[in-house]
């Protein structure tokens, strides 16, 4: 292929950055899109030149010849919207999570690979210079056998007041399946990958669905009467080398300003995301080391090397750092985590 003919099933905000993104290229086509909102559609008609416009996304399938496929939907219709666009013949990016679950991400991975099409998961922060950075290191041998980390995807205040993140049977779960899943899952790139094998979790409900407009936010007038998910979520993932991790994300955490980070420990060092900073011992003293530069500018920012390595990947099968593989082994993580709370807390197996 010399240009990718590119289609969206979905076309609400994060489509919106998909394609502020492939625009840039001359070798993509912005050939069509789907969505059962015409308003949501004709908010993208306003930015970007997309050849044709499909209220069905299967009539667009059948329809238009597309190379690849964003898949911005609900995480209720992840699994049917990828299967159903791999088995058109393309190549699929699916946002995060991968699904509602990982029996349902299992059979998306299952069928990109009997059909011999490419997966992508829209794990954006491991494209995050910081990220790399600290994968490097650790490749590097800086911090040796990992042993420990911690991951915090919290907010003070930041219920979301647009799509359908308060609503489970859409999106399965809360801040933990929605925001906990980029830190537990850059977190878990930057150890190795190692595989889990057990994990004990406890989740908390006490403010979302309490009336929007009597609490102080950052964003005013989410749906309360439809919140069904939880406030905040805490977990604890023990791994097959020995290694532990402890995960919290929220989206109404009462501290002091909002944490977006994860921190290692290893034999030989340890590591900070946010700011980005290496621990060890050199020259017979304890040393901090940080980068003096990274290259993070919005010009050249994280969604822009998602979106970038989706397509050299498709057009010339470059190495793609986001796999289906990977969303699954996250996915897995983050459903052992809501069944152990289920499960008043107890460590269930993955």
């Amino acid at each position: 292929m010399n240009k990718l003919r590119y289609g969206f099933i979905g076309a609400g905000g994060i489509a919106g950055t998909h394609m502020q993104e492939l625009a840039k290229r001359d070798d993509v086509e912005l050939v069509a899109m789907a969505d059962v909102s015409e308003d949501a559609m004709g908010k993208i008609r306003e930015r970007y030149e997309v050849q044709h416009e499909f209220s069905d996304y299967r009539k667009m399938l059948r329809e238009v010849s597309l190379d690849a496929v964003s898949v911005c939907t609900p995480n209720r219709f992840h699994m049917r919207h990828t299967i159903d666009a791999l088995k058109a013949g393309c190549d699929v990016l699916c946002e995060k999570p991968i699904a509602m679950n990982a029996r349902e991400g299992a059979r998306m991975v299952a069928t990109a690979s009997e059909l011999g099409r490419k997966l992508a998961i829209g794990f954006q922060y491991r494209y995050n210079p910081r990220t790399t950075f600290l994968k490097r290191a650790a490749e590097e041998g800086q911090l040796g056998r990992i042993v420990y980390g911690r991951v915090q995807a919290l907010r003070r205040r930041g219920i979301p007041n647009w799509g359908v993140f308060g609503h489970k049977e859409l999106q399965g779960g809360g801040p933990l399946i929605d925001i906990g899943v980029h830190a537990l899952e850059m977190a878990h790139y930057v150890m190795g990958s190692p595989t889990p094998v057990s994990a004990v979790g406890d989740i908390f409900s006490y403010l979302g669905n309490e009336r929007s407009d009597r609490v102080e936010s950052v964003w005013k007038g989410w749906d309360w009467k439809h919140h069904t998910v939880e406030d905040l979520a805490v977990g604890r993932i023990r791994f097959e080398d020995g290694a532990v991790l402890t995960l919290e994300a929220g989206w109404a955490a009462h501290i002091e300003k909002n944490i977006w980070t994860f921190e290692l420990m290893g034999e030989e060092g340890g590591a900070t995301w946010d700011p980005p900073r290496i621990f060890r011992d050199e020259a017979g003293h304890m040393v901090d080391k940080s980068p003096a530069w990274l290259p993070d500018s919005r010009s050249d920012g994280m969604f822009k090397r998602k979106m970038f390595n989706f397509v050299e990947h498709c057009l010339h099968d470059e190495p793609l750092l986001a796999r289906g593989e990977d969303g699954l082994a996250v996915q897995r993580m983050l459903d052992a985590i809501y069944r152990s709370a289920e499960r008043g807390g107890k460590e269930v197996k993955i």
